[in-house]
C-alpha cells in the first residue's frame, strides 16, 4: 500500500468522551506538537470535547462515532466500535501514523486497533488507579502503557508499563488567589469554597453541599454545577442568603482552582491531577457509581497519604459535610500539611515524558527515555520501570 509521507511525523490521540480523558490528551499534544510533531486530536462528538478543543490550535481534529458500552447497549456499542475503526483507518490512510496514544474510555480502541494495520506505534495512559474496560482491553496490543498511579500496573497485562503521573496542562500551577477572585466576580480577600463536579457536572454532589450549606463556614462560594441544576442551586444560594457565583460550566478551571481557599471535587483522576498541581486542600466525594469504583480507590490514595479528606456521598451527614469544611477553611496547619502532601502527587513532567518516550519509540528522540514521575507503591512488580 503506497501512503504517502509526512515530512513531520504524525500523532494521533485519541482522548474523547470525558473531560478527564481530554484535557491530558491535550497536555500531550502540545508537548509533542512542540518537538516538531503534526497531532491529531481523535474525539466523540460529545459538547464537551468539541467545546474544549476549540483551543487546541495547530492541531487537525477528528470525531469519531463512538458510543461508550453502558446499561447493555451491546448491538450500538458494536455497531460504533466497528464505525469507529472504520473512521480510523480512513483518516489513517491519508495521514500515515507514526505512532497512536491512547487516553482511555469509548474513543480509545478503534484507533489503536486500526493504526496497528499500519505499523504505527501504539501507546495507552491511564490516569486512574484501576484502569478503565477499554485500557485493560487494550494493555496487550500497545507498546507501552503510562500510568498514573503505581496501583494500575499490576491490573494491565502489558509488555511496558511506566509510571509517568497524570498530565495536567501548564496553566495549572499555584495562582493568586485574589487575582483569580477578581477574575471570577468574587471578593478578593475573602475565603473560598469551589464545588465542582466534573465537566458535566454532578448531581449528587449538589444536593450533599445543599443539604449543608446553612451548616457551613462563613465563606463565599464558587459552584460548577453543570447544565441540569444551574438554577435550582443557584436559587438555593440565594434563599440562604450566602454569597456565591455560579456557573453550569467554566472553561478556565485554573482560576476556579486558583481563587479557591478549599474545595470539594469528584475524584476523577484529572481532577485529582490539577488539583495537586495547584496544591488545593480539598474534600474529595468519590461518584458512587464510577467503574469499579474506581474514584473511591483513587480518594482513599490521597487521603491515605493526607493529601485531602474523603467524604461517602451516601453516608455523609450534613453536620459531617460541614465539619470537614469547616476544617479545609479554618484550620491553617491542616492546610498547610495538606499542601505538602500534594506535593508528592504533582508530576510536572508528566506530559514531556510520554512525548519523549513516543518520540523515542519512534526514531525522533535523542537518547534514553525521559525520566520524571511519582514515586512508585512499594512492592511494584519487574516489568514496572517507574520514572523518576
Amino acid at each position: 500500500m503506497n501512503l504517502p509521507e509526512n515530512p513531520k511525523p504524525f500523532v494521533a490521540i485519541a482522548c474523547g468522551g470525558t473531560g478527564g480523558h481530554l484535557f491530558p490528551g491535550l497536555a500531550v499534544a502540545e508537548q509533542l506538537k512542540q518537538r516538531g510533531c503534526e497531532v491529531g486530536l481523535l474525539i466523540s462528538p460529545k459538547e464537551v470535547d468539541q467545546q474544549a478543543v476549540k483551543a487546541a490550535g495547530g492541531m487537525a481534529i477528528f470525531t469519531l462515532p463512538a458510543v461508550g458500552l453502558q446499561n447493555r447497549n451491546y448491538f450500538s456499542f458494536a455497531r460504533s466500535f466497528w464505525k469507529s475503526f472504520q473512521a480510523a483507518r480512513a483518516i489513517f490512510k491519508t495521514r500515515r501514523p507514526a505512532a497512536v496514544l491512547a487516553m482511555g474510555g469509548f474513543t480509545s480502541a478503534p484507533p489503536v486497533l486500526a493504526a496497528r494495520k499500519f505499523g504505527a506505534k501504539t501507546f495507552l495512559h491511564d490516569s486512574n488507579t484501576i484502569p478503565g474496560k477499554a485500557n485493560r482491553f487494550l494493555a496487550r496490543w500497545v507498546d507501552e502503557a503510562f500510568i498514573g498511579f503505581p496501583e494500575a500496573a499490576a491490573r494491565l497485562r502489558a509488555k511496558k508499563i511506566s509510571v509517568t503521573g497524570t498530565p495536567v496542562r501548564p496553566q495549572f500551577q499555584v495562582r493568586d488567589p485574589a487575582a483569580c477572585r477578581l477574575a471570577l466576580g468574587l471578593e478578593p480577600n475573602m475565603p473560598t469554597v469551589l464545588v465542582v463536579g466534573g465537566s458535566q457536572g454532578a448531581s449528587g454532589l449538589n444536593d450533599l453541599i445543599l443539604s449543608a450549606l446553612k451548616l457551613m463556614p462563613r465563606a463565599q462560594w464558587l459552584h460548577l454545577t453543570g447544565a441540569k441544576d444551574f438554577e435550582a442551586v443557584k436559587a438555593a444560594y440565594a434563599a440562604a442568603g450566602i454569597k456565591a457565583v455560579v456557573k453550569p460550566f467554566l472553561a478556565e478551571m485554573e482560576l476556579a482552582l486558583g481563587a479557591a481557599t478549599a474545595c470539594v471535587s469528584r475524584a476523577g483522576a484529572s481532577s485529582l491531577a490539577e488539583i495537586a498541581a495547584m496544591r488545593l486542600p480539598s474534600a474529595l466525594v468519590p461518584l458512587p457509581t464510577s467503574a469499579d469504583h474506581h474514584q473511591w480507590s483513587n480518594a482513599l490514595a490521597f487521603e491515605n497519604t493526607g493529601a485531602a479528606m474523603l467524604l461517602d456521598q451516601r453516608n455523609s451527614s450534613p453536620e459531617k459535610v460541614a465539619e470537614t469544611l469547616t476544617t479545609l477553611v479554618r484550620d491553617e496547619i491542616t492546610r498547610l500539611r495538606m499542601e505538602a502532601a500534594l506535593a508528592q502527587w504533582h508530576a510536572p513532567a508528566s506530559a514531556e515524558i510520554i512525548a519523549k518516550n513516543i518520540l523515542n519509540a519512534i526514531g525522533q528522540g535523542a537518547g534514553q527515555p525521559a525520566r520524571g514521575g511519582v514515586k512508585p507503591a512499594a512492592g511494584g512488580e519487574i516489568k514496572l520501570r517507574v520514572v523518576t
